[in-house]
């Protein structure tokens, strides 16, 4: 037997003040459509915001259905919007925000996995990394600077 060690690295900013001038305005758009998320069930609002290498903004907030799992995360209505109306263009960076209507999120909240899978087809297609930000409501982002830092052994082309 062998055994392998897979390290993960990520920067930590303490608030959006913090952060590079282009990503706090990325992280305030992804916080103002959190608040125009559908969320119902969970009252869990996330909001998402993907910067294009085309200029773009593209925002995303997870849309809910009563027959789960009907509805769909912000990072996949993003990123899936982003590909129908922009094809040609890569995503370089997204910012996520999550919030909880019940309790104060101050931990960052990172993707969930089936938004994981989704990011990693596109960065895999685009052959480009997409730096992700993330965070909760309150407290410090977390900045990984591709999704293969988030999940290292990704499912994707190459293995069909």
């Amino acid at each position: 037997m062998k055994e392998i060690s897979i390290t993960s690295k990520f920067s930590v900013y303490d608030t959006i003040p913090d952060l590079p001038l282009d990503i706090q305005n990325l992280m305030e758009q992804a916080v103002d459509v959190r608040k125009k998320a559908y969320a119902p069930y969970s009252n869990f609002r996330v909001g998402t915001a993907l910067l294009l290498d085309n200029g773009e903004i593209v925002l995303g907030s997870n849309q809910e259905n009563a027959a789960y799992p009907s509805g769909l995360c912000a990072e996949r209505v993003a990123i899936f919007y982003a590909g129908a109306i922009y094809p040609e263009a890569k995503i370089l960076k997204m910012a996520i925000t999550a919030a909880s209507d019940t309790n104060t999120t101050k931990s960052p909240i990172p993707p969930c996995g089936a938004c994981r899978q989704s990011i990693a087809e596109y960065e895999t297609r685009q052959d480009v990394p997409i730096e992700i930000y993330f965070m909760g409501e309150l407290g410090a982002i977390y900045k990984s600077d591709s999704l293969k830092n988030l999940l290292p052994f990704m499912f994707d082309k190459n293995f069909l």
